[in-house]
């Protein structure tokens, strides 16, 4: 409902009381550091680099040994875990861990060593059944690889490129040494890149025989060990064996810390919480005996800040409002309804300095125009429910989730409204089903109207609701000018605009093509004609000359600065006819259900057909408020940002950053936070 206001504060301490003063400010997590001073001379900053990443690389060690756990002995957790956040804890369990910090990471790093092991083991393994495997062409072999002969014969061992039969092997060393008599030829075997021989000849015959084979393409074997390969296989199998049952034994070792889970967690928070303390402690001005600091508090957080911090530490300190020049952080406040389309705002951007907090107006209408495109009963019904259960089992989810699930309830409520107002309940499930399988068809009667029988209708009110949309962001745009004393700027770029446009929407109503459109025939008084034409025509000529009202001077340039803005008239009817998509999403989803229905019943009102429509029931439903919610979300997403904030939001304001304790696995529990 408002950005809240910021001030500086700014303090001057004893350098002895910097790290109790960081660590309170830690606890409150209501400032966000920013240190400027006007004059730093005399200042300079403490190098703390080196601690700083001695207390990152502890965090790492010990969230290293925590996946290194979850990797051994995972922890059982349910399948919607994540939505339950972080576990508040006392604040004396947490002291304990930093009493036992020292323990604590040296069992991470004995369960990182004991990692270590188990992957240079794993890594000998695979080296063991790589040689193995190199091993198998040779396993027919009697002898060694490395084997060269005895004292009067040489063995030649090795292998040829491709597949070649024993006769090839004996007519390539005929042809190229046709003396050789004396000559044996062993294929030990055979696979698809190579042939692996053994040739016996005479040991003075030897370099001849050699010299022949390599003429086609004969190598001995890079890796020549003097083992026979079966018993050198077997030896590598009972080494392999061996270090599988020590990686075993480690792995065991390694789970037999499982216990050690939640120790890991709070020792791993608190060296993250020391990092980003340090972090800040390495910004600091600093002298001899004193230390500066400064930067953004909520107005309605600073008096208590400032006393705070001067009772209790003897600090001098200063509160500020925030300069004209100045750029603040933005904090939205919102009450617990408009707060869930937050997360919606901030995707666009937040509100920059001088522009208005539009979450609470913008919600209401995101979550109108969302339930006007789903419009189905039963889907609102399942969203609402399935979000409530969510939000009621999970009260200690993340706050960003929490505003999502919360937007969806809303939007489920939303969506079962415009669904009994349309009559659609799973489509048309209801007729179908009576219809299908007990022979008399009953259905629940829209309160309003069926939009597959009048769809130009639903188009009418999807565009008048969009006037509406647009209309309210003129308004704004119109209210911040007032506020700001800008009076001039208020009538002619918001007043003169409206202006026009109900000018030109008087006009449209009564004319034979919204009768067409709309299939109804609205007739206004003849007044309310002449008044609809003057407003138009003054609206316009209002803007041909207003819209430049800035070159005084020059009348030729303000006149074409007129006529240009009054040409942003076709954006408007753009704009207008982009809330057709609310007919379109609103059709799709009763369309498609309506198909869903039907294929269901395709089989009769049997059991066999019973069983087959469930079926189908089920799928495809579930497809339909799946593809239908995400749609939903996007369309209603680009509503606001282009159609609603285009008329007078830019946002570009840069998010509030509170120093804190940003912890990743616990939240400590802190009765005096603010």
């Amino acid at each position: 409902m408002a950005v809240l206001q910021m001030q500086r504060i700014s303090m001057c301490a004893l350098k002895k009381n910097r790290k109790a003063i960081l660590e309170r400010l830690q606890e409150l997590g209501a400032m966000e550091i920013d240190i400027r001073l006007e004059d730093d001379s005399g200042y300079r900053t403490m190098d703390v680099s080196n601690s700083r990443a001695t207390f990152e690389k502890q965090a790492q060690t010990a969230d290293r040994a925590l996946d290194i756990l979850q990797k051994y002995a995972p922890e059982k957790t349910g399948m919607l875990s994540s939505l339950a956040g972080k576990p508040l804890i006392d604040k004396a369990l947490f002291e304990t861990a930093v009493q036992n910090q020292e323990r604590y990471v040296e069992t991470a790093h004995q369960i990182v060593d004991l990692d270590k092991q188990v992957a240079e083991k794993t890594a000998a393994v695979q080296k063991l059944k790589d040689q193995m495997e190199a091993l198998v062409p040779w396993l027919g072999l009697p002898v060694p690889v490395s084997f060269r002969g005895t004292r009067k014969t040489a063995v030649l061992i090795g292998t040829i490129s491709g597949t070649i039969s024993l006769e090839e092997v004996y007519g390539m060393i005929g042809r190229f040494a046709p003396e050789i008599e004396a000559l044996d030829v062993e294929i030990i075997s055979v696979d698809r890149d190579f042939t692996y021989l053994a040739v016996i000849c005479l040991s003075k015959e030897a370099q001849t025989v050699e010299d022949a084979l390599r003429a086609g393409g004969f190598a001995k074997p890079a890796q020549a060990v003097d083992k026979v390969p079966t018993l050198y296989r077997e030896e590598l199998q009972s080494q392999a064996e061996m270090l599988q049952k020590e990686i075993r034994a480690l792995q065991q070792e390694i789970g037999g810390f499982s216990d050690s889970r939640q120790d890991l967690r709070l020792v791993s928070d608190y060296y993250r919480m020391r990092a980003e303390k340090y972090e800040v402690l390495g910004k600091l001005p600093q002298t001899a005996n004193t230390f500066a600091l400064s930067g953004y508090v909520p107005a309605k957080d600073g008096e208590r800040i400032l006393h705070e911090l001067s009772d209790k530490y003897d600090a001098a300190v200063e509160l500020e409002d925030i300069k004209e020049d100045e750029e603040a952080p933005v904090l939205l406040k919102n009450n617990s309804f408009t707060e869930s389309g937050e997360g919606v705002l901030a995707s666009f951007g937040f509100p920059a300095k001088g522009e208005i907090d539009p979450t609470a107006i913008m919600t209401v209408f995101y979550i109108f125009l969302f339930g006007l495109m789903l419009s189905d009963a039963a889907y609102g019904l399942i969203v609402s429910v399935v979000c409530g259960v969510l939000l009621k089992k999970y009260p200690r989810m993340g706050m960003n989730m929490r505003k999502s699930i919360k937007l969806f309830f809303w939007c489920g409520l939303s969506t079962l409204f415009w669904g009994v107002m349309f009559g659609g309940y799973f489509g048309d499930a209801i007729n179908v089903v009576s219809r299908t399988f007990f022979g008399h068809e009953v259905g629940i009667p829209a309160l309003w109207f069926v939009p597959l029988d009048e769809p130009m209708r639903l188009l009418v009110w999807a565009m008048l609701f969009g006037l509406i949309h647009m209309y309210t962001g003129m308004i704004l745009k119109g209210y911040m000018y007032i506020r700001d004393g800008k009076y001039m700027d208020c009538i002619c770029d918001v007043g003169l605009w409206l202006l026009l446009l109900t000018g030109l929407v008087l006009m449209l109503v009564p004319s034979s093509i919204f009768a067409s459109v709309s299939q109804m025939i609205i007739v206004f008084p003849e007044p309310v004609n002449l008044l609809a034409k003057g407003m138009a025509i003054v609206g316009a000529v209002g803007i041909l000359l207003m819209s430049g009202r800035r070159k005084k001077n020059n009348w030729g340039l303000r006149l074409a600065l007129g006529a240009y803005d009054l040409y942003g008239l076709t954006s408007w009817l753009s704009d207008v006819l982009s809330y057709s998509r609310l007919l379109a999403l609103g059709l799709a989803t009763g369309v498609i259900a309506s198909v869903f229905n039907q294929m269901g019943s395709m089989f009769g009102g049997g059991v066999l057909g019973a069983i087959i429509f469930i079926i189908v029931f089920i799928i495809g439903h579930t497809f339909n408020i799946g593809i239908n919610l995400l749609g939903a979300y996007v369309h209603t997403c680009r509503l606001q940002y282009v159609e609603f904030f285009g008329k007078f939001f830019e946002g570009g304001g840069r998010e509030f950053h509170p120093f804190r304790s940003n912890t990743k696995y616990v939240e400590v529990k802190e009765e005096t936070r603010i």
